[in-house]
């Protein structure tokens, strides 16, 4: 864990700007060190993501974890409960500290998100009643519950705005799933006011996924080879997340949403994941710098969040106005016969996939600890 020395200067601008500054990571370490509030005391950060992957890293390590683990093993619980009762407990924890932030911001911000089991991504029925759970589980105002932008994710998020529960929807990757990510949002609202649920309660992010677009895309670049092909490396992603914001524009600046924002909803507000540089040629900060803009979310791993606190460069609004480049970016790469729907639907696939991997990883930890207490924890 990086010790807090920088400066805030920059963070403040980004914040100033309409940004929310979400700190992509959690552990109880983090938690019980102090150094989850230092961030949110000192470089802004106002929201706290996690994901299978973060928990995989964080309770497979052991470290602050052997105390529960040991009461656990006791009590018999199973390898599912077991991990269940440790993810909750550190969102708990985390929600208890972010709280102030959730009050000052009438529910905005201050929130902190955890994902259903990714074994249930293509099962809309257990993906409601997992949210559900998880909500009653961690009972704090200020918890989202993570749901894939699969297609039974689809409905499922329906479902679950629509009995008030508060949705980070992830793995987006496409646009076409954005919009229709936002249409679930509206049908959830809708639900929910016809079910006479207060709609100013219900909060709602959208993760769109930035630099594995990147990634796939650059590969496929460089293979194309030519002068052309490698001049586009880097765009890709900017430019579709930059069409993503003129999405989000059009749904929430049209009819369907007048009437929900008149009853006081929520707009589903961007929020830009996946924004720890992959390619090391790349600025460690660009996309932070380049996906400024008003009433979005960008959720940083700490070593993303130190470098943008260290030499960021905000610059304003660095994605209105940019929708013609972005979509001359995307058609650039569509005629060396880069397929756009081929990529996005091939990291959905991926990122689904790693998730499952990362759970099942932290399942056979906590089973390999039970284990060892005596419990053999199936």
């Amino acid at each position: 864990m990086i010790t807090v020395t920088s400066t805030t200067d920059t963070l403040k601008s980004l914040s100033d700007e309409g940004v929310s500054i979400w700190l992509d990571d959690l552990s109880r370490k983090r938690i019980e060190s102090g150094n989850l509030a230092e961030l949110i005391g000192k470089q802004h950060v106002v929201g706290v993501t996690t994901n299978p992957s973060i928990f995989q890293a964080a309770i497979g390590s052991g470290e602050g974890y052997e105390e529960q683990l040991a009461d656990l093993a006791v009590r018999g619980v199973t390898v599912d409960e077991a991990v269940r009762m440790m993810t909750t407990a550190d969102v708990r924890a985390a929600a208890d500290i972010l709280r102030p932030v959730y009050d000052a911001t009438g529910g905005r911000d201050g929130r902190v998100s955890i994902e259903v089991d990714p074994r249930l991504a293509h099962e809309t029925a257990a993906t409601v009643a997992e949210a559900k759970q998880l909500s009653w589980l961690v009972d704090r105002p200020n918890v989202m519950i993570k749901i894939p932008a699969t297609k039974a994710g689809l409905p499922a998020i329906t479902e679950v705005i629509g009995l008030g529960i508060s949705v980070n929807v992830t793995l987006i990757f496409s646009l076409e799933r954005y919009r229709e990510v936002m249409d679930a949002y509206l049908a959830g609202l809708e639900k929910a006011q016809a079910a006479g649920i207060d709609l100013a309660s219900i909060h709602s992010v959208a993760s769109f996924f930035v630099s594995r677009v990147d990634s796939e895309i650059d590969k496929r670049l460089a293979k194309v080879g030519t002068d052309e092909a490698l001049a586009l490396k880097g765009t890709a992603a900017l430019a579709n997340a930059r069409l993503a914001y003129e999405a989000y524009e059009d749904v929430f600046g049209g009819g369907r949403w007048t009437a929900l924002g008149g009853a006081r909803a929520n707009k589903q507000r961007p929020l830009w994941a996946s924004t720890g540089v992959k390619d090391p040629s790349y600025k460690d900060t660009l996309y932070v710098d380049e996906l400024v803009a008003p009433g979005t979310v960008n959720t940083m791993p700490e070593a993303t969040l130190l470098a943008t606190a260290d030499h960021g460069d905000i610059h304003g609004d660095a994605v209105s106005g940019g929708y013609a480049q972005a979509r001359a970016d995307l058609a650039a790469v569509e005629r060396l016969g880069i397929s756009y729907d081929e990529v996005v639907q091939q990291l959905e696939d991926e990122g689904v996939a790693k998730f499952e991997a990362a759970w099942g990883d932290l399942l056979d930890a906590v089973a390999t600890s039970l284990s060892s207490k005596g419990v053999e924890g199936e």
